[in-house]
């Protein structure tokens, strides 16, 4: 400790053991096949690492807003927000809303949240994002059933649909690509040029 001009000086900054690591960061990459490509989880605020439970399946982020808010969402489950990646949003809209709506039903200890958009700094609870590929560009997220049983593993660094292989493959075989939300002006555009999330959505000419 110093003092100097009337002010108290001490050094606050110990020296760094392993006792004062975390072993892992706050973030982690899954993969799996439900995100062939990867997908983001983020672990920093809680000490859950493991989720099994069966889908329920959204298209866009208001429907699954809806019933959240509507108490149709219940323990256990993993809430499928799909269609909001980077050419299906497009621009992959962050699904901030729909996350506060879960921990303010006392959700987010008992929910998981699957989607191809993406979260922020301020997002709580057991969330997957950036799902790659997305559901627009025909990733196993888009042809997700309700019911189908999803396990998501942070500890085994997985993301899976707990389908057999063949079903899953006849499944994406049967899928369509749908309209694009946009066919004109700057989002068309977006949606014509921006690559998968797992690329850093990154636009190409």
């Amino acid at each position: 400790m110093a003092v100097k001009h009337g002010i108290e000086r001490r050094c606050i900054a110990g020296e760094i053991g392993a006792d004062k690591l975390l072993k892992r960061g706050g973030i982690a990459i899954l993969r799996g096949s439900l995100a062939p490509e990867g997908c983001v989880i983020k672990l920093a605020g809680h000490e859950k690492k493991i989720h099994h439970g069966p889908a329920r399946v959204f298209d866009r982020e208001e429907d699954a807003m809806q019933a959240v808010t509507h108490g149709q969402i219940q323990p256990g489950d993993v809430v499928i927000i799909r269609y909001e990646g980077p050419r299906g949003g497009p621009g992959m809209r962050e699904m901030l809303g729909v996350t506060g709506a879960i921990v303010g039903a006392g959700l987010s200890d008992s929910v998981a949240l699957v989607t191809d958009g993406r979260f922020s700094g301020a997002t709580h609870g057991f969330m997957i994002a950036h799902v790659a590929p997305e559901a627009y560009n025909g990733g196993p997220i888009a042809v997700v059933r309700e019911g189908d049983p999803i396990t998501v593993d942070a500890n085994a660094g997985v993301l899976n649909i707990d389908i057999a292989p063949e079903e899953l493959k006849r499944r994406l075989a049967g899928w369509r690509q749908p309209a694009p939300r946009y066919k004109t002006g700057v989002f068309a555009k977006y949606c014509a040029l921006v690559s998968s999330a797992s690329e850093g959505a990154i636009t190409r000419v």
